[in-house]
């Protein structure tokens, strides 16, 4: 039977590396490759996005490839809420626009939980959309990682 890789930080979770596991979820997906980001979850991994549910990389791929062709020039920071042993809760916002130019912001808190390898095998994630104008906009970074420089939610009054 073949080993199951391991994505670290590893549980149990200190303040620094849940800080550093919640980073690195932030890079995964603002680089927005279904493929890899599907890697840091278990085979099995079950999600509750907003009112859909899944389970499965496959279905993970499936789901954020739809949302990254509906959800364009997406940019998102997520910030540790807290953490305990193999759990961590996040709060977040990301802003996209859709095909006919309309911008949202989008905000939400995400619970997670992780095996012992560091890959999540649960995420239940609450998301609510509010339109913004173009000028309200606050993520301009080019598109991929935020830069270490750009401000968190908290220094952005989120």
């Amino acid at each position: 039977m073949p080993m199951t890789a391991q994505r670290p930080p590893l549980p149990p979770f200190t303040l620094e590396t849940a800080t550093q596991k919640v980073r690195l979820a932030e890079d995964g997906w603002n680089g927005r490759d279904p493929e890899k980001v599907a890697l840091a979850y278990t085979v099995d991994s079950y999600w509750r996005n907003r009112a859909e549910f899944l389970q499965g990389r496959e279905a993970i791929v499936a789901f954020l490839t739809r949302k990254w062709q509906r959800e364009l020039d997406y940019r998102l920071i997520k910030e540790l809420w807290s953490f305990r042993e193999n759990r961590i809760a996040v709060r977040f916002a990301y802003e996209w626009h859709d095909d006919s130019g309309n911008w949202f912001r989008s905000y939400g808190n995400e619970n997670w939980e992780f095996d012992e390898n560091g890959l999540m095998r649960r995420r239940l994630a609450s998301i609510n959309d509010a339109p913004i104008r173009e000028s309200e906009r606050r993520y301009h970074w080019p598109l991929g990682r935020r830069p270490d420089d750009h401000p968190g939610l908290g220094e952005l009054g989120f």
